[in-house]
């Protein structure tokens, strides 16, 4: 490393306090030097993490675009639909860009964020995590070296979780669209540009059908309360989506109390988990909250030469990591993110990666390392001035998202939108 790169993280949650966490396990490299978070608890807690100076802690992003260029790079890890105003006011500062994903939550967002970063000249990187695992890394090499020759089609399934979507998508942050962006692009725009980059083409067409199946009123037991604190316990107990069941009963009481129950209520402790079930969100019933994004939903998308791939996205399922079987003119691969089978039609062989043994276990191994292979990237580019670092270009990142929202064009219209 030449240098050691300085950033400032805007929007000091989980994501956030994950990518600044990179600062403390490696100080010779990247060092925290501001903040802007409206939460007391977790502005404080960066600070204080970092040793922040006072002045260079901030309500807000705004507060902290209004000052002169302090650093090399931001980290914006605000809420979807808070991320093109200070995308652009940071561009135009002069700060390298690491952007959580979504870019942001319409394509029109996407494509001005885009053009303020290459008007201004700055390095971007959108938080396409799934990329910088040791798992991808493998399986493009397999690919690439031609084992199982020309991909013909691909089907992908991303298991969401039964309890990660009651936590997120229907009591969290991201239920609703109004408030963050339609489902597709919140959770499985990871997917949609992972396949991308699977392929190494362009998309030309994408189909999609999707629904809100089950977390609705109409879904609600006889007998269940509007939330679980008050629920009959012959009802609650027989809830898999109970709050009582997912924080307490499930995590707190078994020692977790880390993500997701720190997101109830930070440093949790029975009283305040307690109070926060009675009173807060992430209390309610499943079948009573304002949530409107769907539950599951199918993706197919047709690519340049002909080939195809086919994505689900359900809630209705443990969670577990993503499954992809790739079909190829010489053979196929099934993979559960972790073990890779290759099977060879010519010889009817079968051998098997284990990627789990390229993985560490350290500080943001989060997304299968994908969180450390990320920040890793990110820092070295900043540090030699090396865009080529990050492994998704900004209009490769723009096409996967377009991608997302010609999906739910078709998903809402009914029809096959072409690219």
């Amino acid at each position: 490393m030449s240098k050691v790169v300085t950033i400032a993280i805007l929007g000091a949650g989980a994501r956030g306090r994950g990518y600044a966490s990179f600062a403390k396990q490696f100080p010779d490299r990247l060092k925290v030097v501001a903040v802007a978070e409206p939460n007391d608890h977790y502005r404080q807690f960066i600070a204080k993490e970092h040793n922040i100076a006072p002045e260079n802690c901030f309500k807000s992003w705004d507060e902290f675009t209004a000052k002169a260029k302090m650093c090399d790079a931001v980290a914006i890890c605000t809420q979807d639909s808070m991320h093109e105003a200070p995308a652009i006011a940071c561009a135009e500062l002069g700060y390298h860009i690491l952007l959580e994903k979504p870019m942001a939550p319409t394509a029109e967002a996407c494509q001005r964020i885009v053009a303020a970063v290459k008007k201004a000249g700055v390095m971007f990187a959108v938080c396409h995590v799934l990329r910088y695992t040791k798992y991808t890394a493998a399986l493009r090499q397999i690919i690439s070296s031609g084992e199982i020759g020309d991909i013909v089609s691909i089907q992908h399934l991303e298991p969401v979780g039964y309890w990660h979507q009651a936590h997120s998508f229907v009591r969290g942050l991201w239920r609703n669209e109004a408030e963050s962006s339609f489902m597709l692009l919140a959770k499985s725009c990871h997917d949609v540009d992972w396949l991308r980059g699977v392929m190494g083409k362009k998309c030309v067409a994408v189909s999609s059908f999707g629904s809100l199946k089950h977390f609705r009123k109409e879904e609600k037991p006889s007998g269940a309360a509007d939330r679980c604190t008050d629920c009959p316990a012959s009802v609650e107990s027989n809830c898999p989506y109970s709050a009582l069941k997912i924080y307490f009963r499930d995590r707190f009481c078994k020692g977790h109390k880390l993500w997701p129950v720190n997101v109830l209520v930070p440093d949790p402790d029975a009283r305040k988990l307690e109070k926060a079930l009675k009173e807060g969100e992430y209390g309610r019933c499943v079948y009573a909250c304002d949530n409107d994004v769907v539950d599951n939903q199918v993706v197919n998308m047709l690519f340049e030469d002909g080939s195809t791939v086919s994505m689900t996205m359900t809630a209705f399922n443990f969670h577990s990591g993503r499954k992809t079987r790739i079909f190829g003119t010489r053979g196929e691969i099934d993979t559960d993110s972790t073990i890779i089978t290759i099977k060879n039609f010519l010889d009817n062989t079968t051998r098997e990666v284990d990627t789990e043994t390229l993985n560490d276990g350290g500080i943001l191994s989060g997304h299968g390392g994908g969180d450390f292979g990320l920040m890793n990237n990110f820092v070295q580019a900043v540090a030699e001035n090396d865009p080529s670092l990050i492994l998704t270009g900004i209009d490769e990142t723009l096409e996967s998202h377009l991608m997302v929202f010609a999906a739910e064009k078709s998903r809402r219209e009914g029809n096959v939108c072409k690219l």
